[in-house]
């Protein structure tokens, strides 16, 4: 099963973490991995590549953490954005593939 846990700050998504293996098909061939691990690249690029924000990244090769540097900054709340639509693109690949993607969100008392 592929776990993901987003962090929560203040009322907004600051950061995520995912690891796991959905075990829908062979190694290679598991698509559901394959739409995860796309997602997780996309949004880490988007915000760090394009919006420029900075963020603390740690990839262990079956575990991917991101968190946002500063999240009270302007650039930041773009940010936050593409981190909830991940979060909403993950909600609905586990609806869909049942038992394969477990969401949760993790209050963080302190940034």
């Amino acid at each position: 099963m592929i776990e993901a846990e987003f962090l929560r700050f203040n009322g907004r998504l600051v950061g995520f973490s995912v690891s796991g293996h959905a075990g829908a098909g062979p190694f290679g061939r598991d698509i559901v991995c394959a739409a995860v691990s796309s997602a997780v690249m996309l949004t880490a690029n988007t915000i760090t590549e394009y919006l420029y924000c900075k963020a603390d990244v740690k990839d262990t090769g079956n575990k991917i953490m991101f968190v946002l540097k500063d999240p009270g900054s302007t650039l930041a709340m773009s940010a936050i954005q593409v981190i909830e639509s991940f979060k909403n693109h993950l909600d609905t690949l586990s609806e869909d593939s049942k038992g394969k993607i477990k969401v949760n969100v993790r209050e963080m008392s302190r940034k």
